[in-house]
């Protein structure tokens, strides 16, 4: 491009400001909850009381390389003369210093969410809490909510309890470092630096793969979609890496999702209302048989998730290159996750997805607000209060959570096009080896392997089909509406 036709100018953050905007989420803190934050300091651990004092345990955090807002911290603990282990997961006490009604609560309660964008994070959360007052940080005592759970050698939980606590993280450590150690590689210096700690996350991890295989073998489906982190060096963006699935996040996702199911049933234990996650019963069961049938699978007529994950394990092993799509049509088809109430005496549904039953979201209170909805509950189940909130004003604020829920989704997702726009703005012209990912009358669409970008073919698309292979020319990007059009190279032949 010449100059006198310079290139434009796109500033991501203020697309994803736009699309903050456009979608009824406030990208900014407003002058009262600031004056409220500057009024905050660290909580005290007052022990005593309902308040134990468990920071000698060998707590530490795993987490992104990059996370500073940590919400959980994990220990376990052989019990002697069984073959049991209990686990003991700390959630950060956000309420000891979030006040339900201020400020803080009322910016955090309309967006619901942290908002994570390749161009900025819009924290539910000031930073100075998040990050700091509220977050689980590595050498710091801090007030916790803390979910025990006694684990059999089968993955069976024997026994719960909840209480609140103060802990002290001696290890912040992060998901590939700890990985790679599994996996024979060196110790990440955190973790050698702390006596026994080898030995702690050696035993976390055992069980959590009992925890997971048991969920699997009930039907928790096995799906892997693409997730794409974009790379900057200083402000520039150099690439998009896909996020690998490994044992460190496995790790830690099973430990959540079992505390997630002691939360719900301590709730409904104490006769309280929760905020269940819910996916329901696939309404697109029979289109997830048809998509099974053209890959020689055999779903039976009706809903059921044991046979799904049996169908997508068999398709992993056969096609590994092919499951990332096959698992996102899947997703689409399954319908999104939302929040209801279950009162006491009545029956929600499950998450079909997790093959579990009792299941609500109380592990991450600095990113997720249903999860400092929770939390207030939980402390007055403990207290032996009753819910701070009426059963209308839960039912009202489901909704609500899974209306922005939705909206952050879709800020999310537009603002990953218009990275990927702007990282191929200069490669107009240059080709790419891609995948077939979607043929209809609605376009037909394909995804690179490197870098891991979709877009849409707009000329020699006829004749594609689902998983072919195809070598792809970029001919246009528009970086503002995240579009990406190429042509099938053989067009130009």
């Amino acid at each position: 491009m010449n100059q006198n036709n310079p290139a434009p100018h796109h500033d991501l953050k203020d697309i994803a400001r736009r699309a903050m905007l456009a979608r009824g989420l406030a990208p900014d803190f407003e002058p009262q909850a600031l004056a409220e934050l500057a009024t905050l300091h660290n909580a005290a651990a007052a022990l005593g009381g309902d308040v134990r004092d468990m920071r000698s345990l060998l707590w530490c955090s795993i987490d992104n390389d990059s996370s500073r807002d940590l919400d959980q911290l994990t220990v376990a603990e052989i019990l002697p003369g069984t073959d049991a282990v209990k686990i003991f997961v700390a959630i950060a006490d956000v309420d000891a210093l979030v006040r339900a009604g201020g400020a803080i609560d009322a910016h955090a309660k309309h967006n619901t969410t942290s908002v994570y964008t390749p161009a900025a994070i819009f924290a539910m959360l000031p930073e100075k809490l998040s990050t700091d007052l509220t977050s689980l940080n590595g050498g710091e005592d801090r007030l916790s909510i803390v979910i025990e759970m006694v684990v059999n050698s089968d993955g069976t939980i024997a026994s719960s309890d909840v209480y609140r606590a103060a802990v002290h993280n001696y290890a912040k450590l992060a998901y590939n470092s700890v990985a790679a150690w599994l996996k024979g590689g060196p110790a990440p210096a955190a973790l050698a630096a702390v006596k026994g700690m080898d030995e702690q996350i050696r035993i976390q991890d055992r069980v959590a793969q009992t925890l997971k295989n048991l969920r699997h073998e009930h039907g928790a489906l096995s799906l892997q979609t693409i997730q794409p982190s974009a790379v900057y060096v200083g402000d520039q963006l150099t690439d998009i890496k896909v996020e690998e699935a490994n044992r460190a996040k496995e790790l830690i996702e099973d430990f959540m999702i079992a505390a997630n199911g002691v939360t719900a049933n301590f709730l409904k234990n104490n006769k309280l209302p929760s905020l269940r996650r819910v996916v329901r019963e696939p309404e697109r069961w029979q289109r997830i048989v048809d998509v099974a049938k053209t890959l020689g699978g055999n779903l039976p007529a009706q809903p059921d998730s044991e046979a799904l994950e049996d169908f997508l394990s068999k398709r992993k092993i056969a096609d590994p290159m092919r499951f990332p799509d096959l698992s996102l049509t899947i997703v689409k088809l399954m319908g999104r996750g939302e929040y209801t109430v279950d009162l006491p005496g009545e029956n929600v549904p499950g998450h079909f997805g997790l093959a579990v039953k009792d299941y609500t979201h109380s592990t991450a209170p600095n990113r997720r607000y249903p999860d400092l909805l929770t939390q207030r509950m939980l402390k007055a189940g403990i207290a032996g209060k009753p819910s701070p909130y009426s059963n209308d004003e839960l039912t009202q604020l489901a909704k609500h959570c899974t209306d922005m829920e939705d909206a952050a989704s879709k800020v999310e997702r537009q603002v990953r096009k218009s990275c990927a726009a702007l990282l191929l703005e200069t490669k107009v012209g240059q080709t790419f080896d891609c995948i077939v990912t979607g043929a209809s009358n609605k376009g037909t669409y394909v995804r690179c392997f490197a870098p891991p970008v979709e877009g849409r073919i707009t000329r020699g698309f006829e004749g594609l089909d689902v998983g072919e292979r195809v070598t792809v020319r970029l001919d246009h990007v528009d970086v503002e509406h995240g579009f990406i059009d190429f042509s099938n190279a053989k067009a130009h032949v």
